[in-house]
């Protein structure tokens, strides 16, 4: 499903994995300070790698923020933050 990664379901994916509600993820915080392991990055890596994006773990390590992510999500799936992805 290339290109179907909405800022709601880049922020369901990182409450998953921070047992938390979509709502409660603050885009602003860095993803070791709000708790994840490289073991969830990979897997939250391997789920958006399948949804087209062209990204690599060093290019998540290199962005300290979630907000970065979802810039560099968006840039590299095509279609990807649209309302209607």
């Amino acid at each position: 499903m290339p290109g179907h990664l909405t800022l709601d379901g880049f922020r369901a994916d990182l409450a998953e994995c921070l047992f938390l509600e979509p709502g409660e993820v603050d885009l602003e915080q860095g993803p070791l300070d709000a708790g994840l392991d490289s073991l969830r990055i990979v897997t939250l890596l391997e789920r958006w790698q399948a949804a087209g994006a062209d990204v690599t773990f060093v290019d998540l390590a290199e962005r300290t923020s979630f907000a970065q992510w979802w810039q560099l999500l968006t840039a590299r799936i095509p279609g990807a933050g649209r309302a209607d992805a």
